[in-house]
């Protein structure tokens, strides 16, 4: 008989410093019964017997640590039970869920490595820097699990053709929520018709400009050039480009025309369903994250699209994004790799995938379960899926960040103090290209 308790865990000043915060844990034991252990060390071939790492078990328990965000926590909890019916003849288990958010999984887990989670959730542009530092476990099965991902999944979990975590999810991205009541489906095709729109219906379309990520949409499609060089850390780009078709000072301009029309506002994403709930947004951009609860205040209403062109020297211009995806890992000091790396794919696979879809609206990554009539059905999702083709990973140095947020906090303001647009530019782009982060 199986039995979990769930309890909130007491840390000490010191632990809660390591890791940003106390969690919530769930222990889970099973019977252990005598039996053989898979080994799947990188590029091993799948062996029926026990391990070295594994016989070393404490008093033959295998301890696991699974990081997650806690509205996860009883949708892994299912899923951990069944691994562990899959595996009750191999092994006693006593696996833990312990609180964290995916977006501080890099820098929690670089912190202190050692006591990191064995398994953990993490988005796409968090890889490279985990890779770098020696903290991810390879992919065993990696062709097994290259079969049954997006091939775009797959790239985005891997760095120089070497798979380094388990793809989860296909839709980390952000594209257009719109009221249909409000806007039509050739308004939002343009954001200039999408403003004359919103500006007649007395409604908003907002953004978090001042976000790096969310800067890029309008960078990304104009033939300009960004990008992380090849010592992974510093980034090349020249958005203050002088020549060419669309100049830097163009892109400039165009955002300042958006941002000073009356009908935008540049709010952060956690702030966009407020908006969309107290009805002063007619549209904005943001994610599936926020897909229920878009659909519970709009209704039948609830649009979901790619996102616009602009007019960027007198062109329009589809707007780009990074594409985003998640992905599990395994750490590379976990004390049982092989078990780490057995609980990472089944949290992962088809059957898996499809009830992180059924049960948070989570877009898979898995072929299967992506082509399923059910995922086609939700407009979130398939908007993502629409703005993938215009959108690239997302690869940047750290120094990119505080760089954008302030020129974005200029373009928002409408560049109040008038100054020149190339020098604006330029300081934009010192500072994406600056060998650290000031």
């Amino acid at each position: 008989m199986n039995k979990r308790i769930v309890a909130g865990m007491l840390f000490t000043t010191v632990v809660c410093m390591m890791l940003g915060g106390c969690g919530f844990t769930a222990d889970k034991e099973n019977v252990k019964n005598s039996g053989a252990v898979e080994s799947v060390m990188p590029g091993a071939e799948v062996s029926t017997e026990m391990t070295e790492r594994d016989a070393e078990a404490d008093n033959g328990v295998v301890q696991l640590k699974v990081w997650s965000e806690e509205d996860n926590f009883d949708m892994l909890n299912q899923m951990i039970d069944s691994f562990e019916q899959k595996y009750a003849g191999q092994a006693k288990f006593e696996i833990t869920l312990e609180q964290n958010a995916d977006s501080d999984t890099k820098d929690i887990l670089l912190g202190d490595i050692h006591n990191g989670a064995d398994v953990f959730p993490f988005a796409d542009d968090q890889l490279s820097a985990m890779v770098a530092a020696g903290a991810l476990y390879p992919v065993p099965n990696a062709e097994e699990v290259k079969s049954a991902n997006l091939e775009e999944s797959v790239s985005a979990a891997s760095i120089n053709d070497i798979l380094y975590a388990y793809p989860m999810t296909a839709d980390n991205g952000y594209f257009l929520y719109y009221d249909k009541n409000v806007l039509s489906d050739e308004d939002v095709q343009t954001m200039d018709g999408m403003l004359e729109a919103l500006n007649a219906a007395g409604r908003s379309f907002s953004m978090e400009l001042n976000s790096g990520w969310y800067l890029y949409t309008f960078f990304g499609n104009t033939g300009l050039e960004f990008g992380i060089n090849d010592d992974g850390v510093t980034n090349y780009c020249n958005w203050n480009a002088t020549d060419g078709a669309i100049k830097g000072v163009d892109v400039a301009q165009a955002i300042l025309n958006i941002t000073t029309n009356p009908a935008f506002i540049s709010q952060p994403d956690g702030d966009f369903i407020t908006g969309v709930q107290n009805g002063t947004l007619g549209a904005g951009i943001s994610g599936v994250w926020n897909a229920v609860s878009v659909r519970e205040a709009w209704g039948d209403n609830y649009g979901a699209v790619k996102l616009p062109t602009y007019t960027v020297a007198g062109q329009q211009v589809q707007m780009s994004s990074f594409t985003g995806y998640k992905m599990m890992g395994v750490n590379a000091y976990s004390k049982y790799p092989e078990w780490a790396a057995k609980l990472a794919d089944w949290l992962t696979n088809e059957e898996n995938q499809t009830i992180r879809f059924e049960e948070r609206n989570q877009g898979p990554s898995n072929t299967n379960a992506a082509a399923s009539d059910a995922v086609k059905q939700v407009p979130a999702i398939q908007a993502v899926i629409a703005q993938s083709e215009f959108g690239k990973l997302q690869r940047v140095g750290n120094s990119y960040w505080d760089a954008c947020s302030a020129f974005s906090d200029t373009m928002a303001a409408g560049n109040p103090s008038g100054q020149d647009l190339q020098e604006i530019m330029d300081t934009l782009v010192e500072g994406i290209t600056a060998s650290a982060a000031k």
